[in-house]
């Protein structure tokens, strides 16, 4: 099954080479004739991945149609916010039958919508056809070949299994889920939290805090979840607990990242300069407010991150924010 991956950031080129050394045969398209041409002929992402020898069987192409040329699976890895108007670019190039898999850890703004409820909404396609990878992916790791497990999710477990088949490598583990909902809210709350923890850390916060900010971000990434249909059981695992643990911990994590430049004393403006690659969280944790108003729950630190990214909210005062909310039982209140 010859695989389209569509989006050559680090995510994206470090999924077609998990698929090559699967023994997928995937080629990945870069909208940068320059970066496809470094990828195909020197095998190296110079841009997003320098210094990372790629397997040599990866091609890369600047021409999307040539890309989906006979895919039978087809993996978005674009910014979530950029999804849907790529999505229309390449719907009449799409195979009908190909399984569509969701590289993408964000929400949309404007209508709060999961990546693979905009891939349905724009292509039409069957939820059943719709598949979902996260977990642990911090990229440059595992384009070095560095043990890992995620979680590969489908409503249908047929196409779980499939994508786990096409995927399944010596070091990169993937385990099946049918719990979309879930496996894509993790994904997009561990950004924002880690956003919060990145902040905390530059500002000499030590590892009560950190430890305090996953927790209490597990907590409501999970009730956020259960709320629209999520499976609980899927926040303990590596789609929650798994992906935040990582993202929250790394340096190489560009969430807590762009969060410890706020935390150096950056603006949201300087800071995005200073990234090179999209930091999800920095836009999703909108939507998720959004999401979590809409549905009466309670997200503290989703909702002081939203106001430092976007309502100016000086990072000194988010702290004391969060510590002068009222306290609670830990099971029972929010």
């Amino acid at each position: 099954m010859k695989v389209a991956v569509l989006g050559a950031g680090s995510w994206g080129t470090t999924f077609a080479q998990v698929f090559c050394d699967a023994g997928t045969p995937a080629v990945l398209y870069s909208r940068r004739q320059e970066i496809a041409k470094a990828i195909t002929s020197q095998h190296e992402n110079p841009e997003y991945l320098p210094g990372i020898t790629l397997t040599p069987t990866l091609r890369a192409t600047a021409d999307a149609a040539e890309a989906l040329d006979g895919a039978g699976l087809v993996a978005f890895a674009v910014p979530a916010q950029t999804l849907r108007a790529n999505l229309a670019d390449w719907a009449g190039l799409i195979p009908p039958d190909a399984l569509l898999v969701n590289l993408i850890k964000g929400i949309e703004l404007g209508t709060s919508l999961r990546m693979s409820e905009v891939i349905e909404s724009v292509l039409g396609a069957a939820r059943g056809r719709i598949a979902v990878v996260t977990g642990p992916n911090l990229a440059r790791e595992i384009a070095g070949r560095q043990f890992t497990a995620s979680v590969v999710a489908c409503t249908d477990m047929t196409g779980a299994e499939a994508l786990q088949r096409a995927c399944h490598t010596s070091y990169f583990r993937p385990y099946t889920n049918t719990d979309v909902i879930g496996c894509e809210l993790g994904g997009a709350v561990k950004n924002i939290i880690a956003l919060a923890v990145g902040i905390a850390v530059a500002m000499g916060l030590g590892d009560n805090t950190k430890a305090t900010l996953i927790t209490r971000g597990l907590a409501e990434m999970a009730r956020l979840g259960a709320t629209l249909g999520a499976e609980p059981k899927t926040f303990a695992g590596l789609a929650g607990m798994g992906d935040l643990v990582a993202t929250c911990s790394s340096p190489l994590s560009r969430n807590r990242t762009f969060g410890e430049n706020l935390g150096r004393g950056m603006s949201v403006a300087e800071a995005t300069v200073a990234m090179r690659q999209t930091a999800e969280g920095v836009e999703s944790c909108s939507p998720v407010l959004e999401l979590a108003r809409r549905h009466r729950v309670e997200m503290p630190i989703t909702e002081v991150v939203a106001a430092v990214m976007h309502d100016a909210l000086p990072v000194t005062k988010a702290a004391a924010l969060l510590a002068s909310r009222s306290a609670k039982p830990e099971w029972y209140g929010p």
